[in-house]
């Protein structure tokens, strides 16, 4: 696993910590971090804060020509809202941790343009798929089920 997916799960593991939902991702910009974050939605009662949401959130306001020259990494597929903001910013990459336990809207980002590779991380699967069997009604609640 390389060491920006390595940080994205190791803020999925922050967050299932602080009683969340085990879901990281960070924002790389020329081979550094500029925004990392989890979801916190549990944790801060928010609607939104999925992990890519609050990675994007932490990154503070960046000029359009920095977001079209990042790659976002995220432990699970992102869902509709999260890829609306991929696209919103025109990030052109994206890795997913994996979608086997929730396939979000890769295709959707793929027709745009966005470079979507899905590494299908033996530790991202265990960790959602752990999650989602001790904890299906919050898991539910996070995807609008």
């Amino acid at each position: 696993m390389d060491r920006f997916m390595e940080a994205a799960v190791a803020e999925a593991k922050l967050g299932l910590a602080e009683g969340g939902i085990p879901i990281g991702a960070v924002i790389v910009h020329n081979g550094r971090i500029i925004g990392r974050g989890h979801n916190r939605r549990v944790q801060k009662g928010s609607a939104i804060l999925h992990g890519e949401m609050d990675a994007l959130e932490n990154a503070g306001r960046q000029p359009a020509a920095v977001y079209r020259e990042c790659t976002l990494y995220t432990t699970l597929s992102p869902c509709a809202m999260c890829s609306g903001a991929i696209l919103l910013y025109g990030i052109p990459r994206v890795i997913v941790g994996e979608n086997r336990t929730f396939l979000g809207e890769e295709e959707l980002l793929r027709s745009r343009g966005v470079a979507v590779a899905v590494l299908q991380e033996p530790e991202c699967i265990g960790m959602m798929s752990d999650f989602i069997a001790a904890r299906p009604e919050l898991w539910n609640e996070d995807i609008g089920v």
